[in-house]
């Protein structure tokens, strides 16, 4: 079984438009980030471990968290004011992935996208001294946006896992053999109108995570605010491909990286005026105001 170890070097490895975005960090932000990445990067690892069922893994580890007040998870948790019903949420998402998934619906997509990510944006806020409990929405939609962006990218790799999070009601429950064999499927223009949504969707949550930065310290928040641009960015690109289905992954390279990190700063001097109102689009989450 995977031991919970910190590393150091988790962002570096796993998650490249958070690590660019972080050089912009103070360094005590940036190692509390780094922690925090590591320690989903664990859950994420452990429901992944194999190709069974690890439900019973993961709530045990959790529970052995919870229960142990000198866990260094536990203790972070602490130290840092973050509830760990959070995280339970979390782990709640990942065993949602441990069977076959079919997503039936949009609110079923947004409660999945919470659990995965939503929750990283609750949990990050005070890791970026954002003290104020109106900012926990906007958190909320921010992950949720970068989850919808995770979900546009990666339908075939989801699809060879037996996973699709494109709801089945958008979709009129499309096989997953026409998913992984794309030559099969004819109606290609229905998984494209899905994906369309999916980044029409994703753009309301995004603008509702950048209308939340004015809750943001200015000295974290233009690393929050590029990793957002960087990841939207993923989605725009699949939107200037038209949409097109296909097995090879949308990724962002650094020069794409290093241009829209420049082009981003006059939108970042003017975002409290570009992005002032709050799209109210979903449920409140029973733990988001904790």
């Amino acid at each position: 079984m995977t031991q919970y170890y910190n590393d150091p070097n988790s962002l570096k490895k796993h998650g490249k438009s958070f690590y660019w975005a972080s050089f912009f960090l103070p360094k005590k932000s940036k190692d509390a980030a780094s922690k925090l990445y590591s320690i989903c990067r664990f859950f994420d690892d452990l429901a992944d471990d194999n190709n069974e069922d690890q439900t019973g893994l993961l709530k045990k580890e959790f529970k052995k968290i919870c229960d142990d007040s000198n866990h260094p998870i536990n203790l972070f948790f602490k130290a840092h004011n973050v509830s760990i019903k959070i995280l339970g949420d979390l782990i709640n998402g990942l065993i949602k992935d441990q069977t076959k998934v079919r997503i039936k619906n949009e609110e079923e997509l947004i409660q999945y996208s919470y659990q995965v990510a939503g929750t990283v944006g609750l949990m990050m806020s005070p890791l970026i001294m954002v003290n104020n409990n109106k900012a926990n929405k906007y958190a909320i939609d921010l992950g949720i946006a970068m989850q919808l962006t995770n979900i546009t990218r990666d339908i075939y790799e989801d699809a060879l896992m037996d996973r699709i999070y494109l709801p089945q009601n958008w979709i009129n429950n499309t096989e997953i053999s026409e998913l992984i064999d794309i030559s099969s499927n004819k109606d290609q223009n229905q998984i494209k109108i899905a994906i369309k949504k999916l980044i029409d969707l994703s753009e309301i949550y995004y603008k509702n995570g950048f209308a939340g930065m004015r809750y943001i310290p200015l000295k974290t928040r233009l690393a929050i605010f590029f990793a957002a641009k960087i990841y939207r960015a993923i989605g725009q690109k699949i939107k200037k491909n038209r949409y097109k289905y296909s097995c090879k992954r949308t990724y962002i390279s650094k020069i794409e990286k290093l241009f829209i990190t420049f082009v981003s700063i006059p939108e970042f001097v003017f975002l409290n005026l570009l992005y002032n109102k709050y799209q109210s689009v979903r449920e409140v989450f029973q733990n988001e105001n904790l």
